[in-house]
Parts: C-alpha cells; structure tokens; sequence
C-alpha cells in the first residue's frame, strides 16, 4: 500500500539532502519563525515540514498536485488530524510495547509479530472506517486515489483472513510439523502444517479408519528434552514466524509513510489556522515553467513578520511579468528587507505546494534559490567584511543554474560607494546576461542609477516609500533611485528622543 499524497508516483524521501545553502536559507529568510508556527513545537512535524520546504517541486504540475490535495486538507482539517492520529498511536504503541520485531528466537518473533499484527489490525479498521465515511468530501486527484486505494485493500475479507491466521498462528491446539530424516539420521525439511480438521461427527470419527501414530512425552524435569523439543518447533515455524514478521513490516512501513506525509499537511493546517486568527489572507499560487519568466503578485506580507508580531502587517504588490531584474533602493528602515524576505518565503511555500501569504501571487518555478544577505560583525572573521561577502558569492556561482533566482540585500556595502558599485556591476552583468532572476536591495546609489540610465526598460525599479515628513510607510513603490537613504531620519529621530 501507498499513500501518495505528496507525489504523485512516488513517496516522499525524508532522507534527502536538503540544498547545500540551507543554513544560509534558514537564517535569511528567518525560516525557523515559519516551521515553529508549522509544527507547533512537535519535533517530528518540524523536520517532515523543514525536508518539504527547502526541498521544493520544479514541476508546475505536480505542485498543482499536492495543492489540490492541501485544499482538501484545508476544507476537511478534523478529518486530517483524525487520519493523522493513527499512525501516531501505532508509533506511541511501538514505543511503550515494543521494541522492534528482531528477535533471533522464531518463537519470539512469532509472538511479537501476532501482537502488533492485532494492533495494526484495530488501526486499519479505524483508517478504513473514515475512508467509508469521510471520502465523499475530498475530491482531489491524490485523496480520491487514497481512499479508493484503503477501500479497496482492506476490505471485509481482508481482515476476516487476518483474523482468521492470527488465531490459527497461536496454535491453540499444539504445533503440527513434518520432517525427513536426512544425512546421518539428522533432522531435516521441516515444515510446518496445518492442523487435522475436527470431524463434528463423533459417528464417522468413531469408524473411520486410524492412521498409526507414534508419540513420547517428555518428562517435566527434562530441561534438556524441553530446549529440544524447543528447538524443534523453531525450525518448524521460522517461515511462517518471518513471513509474518515482513507483513507486520509492511504495514509498518505504510503506517510510516503516512505519518510522514500527512505531517507535511498537519502543518499547513496549523500554520492556516494562525493566519486566519491573525487576520492575514492567503492564496494558492499560480506556478509556471521556469522559461515563462512570471512574477506578478497583489497584497504579499512578510509571513514571519505577522506570525512574530501577531498582527497584520504591511503588504506590497508587483507586476514584473517578463523581468529577470528588480533594484530596490529607498529610505533606510523603509520595509526593504523585509519585502525580499517575502519574496523569498513565498517563492518556497509555492514551490512545497503550499498556499502563500497574499491576495493573489503568480510566479515561475526557480531551479534554485540563492541568497546573499549582509551579515553583522564576526570576531572569529580571518578576513574582512568584503573578503567575507566575495567568498560567499563565489559559492553562490559554484551552485548557479540558468534559471535560478538570488537575493541581494545590501551585498558588497563594507567598501565605499563608487567600489561596491564596480563589484556589483560586474557580477550583476553576468547574472543579468544570463537570466537569471535577480532582486537587488541596495544603498549605492552609483550602481543603480548606472542600470536605471542603461536599463530601465527591462528592469523594474522599486523604492521604498517616505512622506516628506520623514514617515515610512512601509510600502514599496516604482521609482527612480534616490541619491539618499535618509539616514538623516533616523538620526534625529534616535538623537531628537534623547
């Protein structure tokens, strides 16, 4: 059995190695804000949603997949705790009774796999209950296959038959095995058989025919008779001791699975159900392939913003369909960074499958996504800030792809302005040439007024906004690059205050 409800043919690998640039992603991108609220604390939720997010879809489709699948999930949330309820009391269950089915005893092995085979068994009849009377409320393409698939699986005689085995494997009524004799009068082909049929008619039991049988009793003192005859029924029932071993495994492993995968969507549930307190919007995107070069969005909110402050917060719109190229400049402490951390976070929610913080968002799937944010003062640095932000662009074109997206805010800023202006030109020349999809946050004046002069046509130049009174309104707006980020503001803000 299968679950599939985070791909469409294939199950979800949470042993894959997340991007190489992880750790830089995470602290960029504020990222642990978001997978706190996701799993509420749980650590298992925390890691199955952390491999979803930074591991994200390139497919159009089958981000549409799992989408479909999140709405039904959004629509029906009890549902899916429910649902993910039972493969968490199956691992609790694991935990507090057993410790794993290895034993190198059949017997034991024996006895381990009919325990867990009738735990297995109350929880698949629970699975089985809500899909005959949950299913008609899900109608996307992996939730219908699920259902259909447990429907059909495990059906009235399925369980019968299982019932039926486990209480024949007891052998309430002694163990039944064959054997030859072998080489040297050794024991050999042991196998075990099931036992003679009770004739209910004491009639035909009383003439029928008697088939000469010998037997010994051995004495209850005899130890060493005992681990004998011990011995001898391990060889009988080790088949049949690890072909239910493998099937309780296999249940096992499908109970797994679905833990893993539902978490995913338990997540997104919890993360949903803080928005909608907060009062904050959201939609599913619209992905498109990564040649298509789409980028238009209305009402995108910093996430990790809303969920820290517990209110909403400003939100910008956007329309650079067709542009690789976006150069930010404006007022300091004018919601710069924080847009490019939007930017960012929406682009990997869309890409996992899941909805994204706004009115309405439509983009092209990324390859890749890279960011280069200014980092604070380090004393264990072994060289400058500049030597420091160089090293990291240069892992960064290590790991470039033709349709990767980066993030720049304040890069190459440790230096003076006419300096970091040649450093970004060059860089920004080749990223440009190449289309690669590029978002600028930048103070030095000399490099952006430098593409606004030469490329203002396939460029899109936003700034953020500040009325003549020196307030910020947290807003980004097209514009022509200012020569100043008014610094000025705040200095005689902090300095007026004291």
């Amino acid at each position: 059995m299968k679950a599939f409800l985070m791909h469409k043919d294939r199950d979800f690998d949470l042993l894959q190695q997340l991007p190489w640039n992880e750790i830089a992603l995470t602290q960029d991108l504020e990222l642990r804000t978001l997978l706190n609220a996701m799993s509420s604390n749980d650590k298992f939720l925390y890691e199955v949603i952390k491999k979803a997010v930074l591991s994200p879809l390139y497919d159009p489709e089958a981000i549409k997949y799992r989408q479909d699948i999140l709405k039904d999930c959004l629509k029906n949330s009890s549902v899916i705790r429910e649902l993910y309820r039972i493969p968490v009391e199956s691992s609790e269950n694991k935990k507090r009774y057993w410790m794993g089915i290895s034993s190198r005893y059949p017997s034991s092995l024996l006895h381990s796999s009919i325990e867990m085979m009738q735990m297995f068994v109350g929880l698949l009849k629970k699975l089985k209950k809500i899909a005959n009377e949950q299913a008609h409320k899900f109608h996307s393409e992996g939730f219908t296959t699920f259902f259909a698939m447990i429907r059909k699986e495990l059906d009235d005689g399925y369980f019968t038959v299982v019932q039926h085995h486990l209480k024949e494997l007891k052998f309430g009524r002694g163990v039944l095995i064959s054997a030859e004799l072998g080489k040297g009068n050794e024991g050999t082909n042991y196998i075990l058989r099931k036992p003679h049929g009770k004739n209910k008619n004491w009639i035909k039991r009383i003439i029928a025919k008697k088939t000469p049988n010998y037997g010994f009793r051995i004495s209850d003192r005899d130890e060493a008779g005992a681990r004998a005859l011990s011995e001898l029924e391990n060889r009988g029932i080790n088949t049949v001791a690890n072909a239910l071993a493998q099937s309780a495994d296999h249940i096992d492993s499908f109970l797994k699975m679905l833990q893993i995968e539902l978490a995913f969507y338990v997540g997104c549930i919890n993360l949903h159900e803080q928005l909608v307190e907060i009062g904050e919007p959201v939609c599913f995107p619209n992905p498109s392939p990564s040649e298509e070069k789409q980028y238009n969005f209305k009402g995108l909110y910093d996430v990790c913003l809303a969920l820290t402050i517990k209110h909403k917060v400003i939100s910008n719109d956007l329309d650079a369909n067709g542009k690789d190229f976006m150069i930010i400049t404006g007022a300091n402490q004018g919601g710069k960074s924080t847009f490019l951390r939007s930017i960012g976070i929406a682009q990997l929610m869309m890409q996992s499958g899941m909805f994204v913080p706004a009115l309405y968002f439509s983009a092209n799937v990324c390859d890749a996504l890279f960011t280069h944010f200014r980092r604070e003062e380090d004393l264990t640095m072994q060289s400058g800030k500049l030597d420091e932000e160089l090293n990291r662009m240069n892992k960064i074109v290590d790991q470039l792809t033709p349709n990767a997206m980066i993030l720049f805010n304040e890069s190459f800023a440790a230096t003076n302005d006419r300096e970091g202006s040649e450093i970004c030109r060059q860089m920004v020349n080749v990223l440009y040439e190449n289309r690669i999809k590029v978002f600028f946050v930048t103070h030095l004046y000399e490099f952006a007024h430098y593409y606004y002069e030469k490329h203002s046509a396939d460029i899109v130049f936003l700034r953020a906004d500040r009325q003549p009174d020196g307030t910020r309104t947290f807003r980004l707006i097209e514009g022509e690059p200012l020569q100043t980020s008014f610094g000025k503001d705040l200095y005689e803000k902090i300095f007026e205050a004291k």
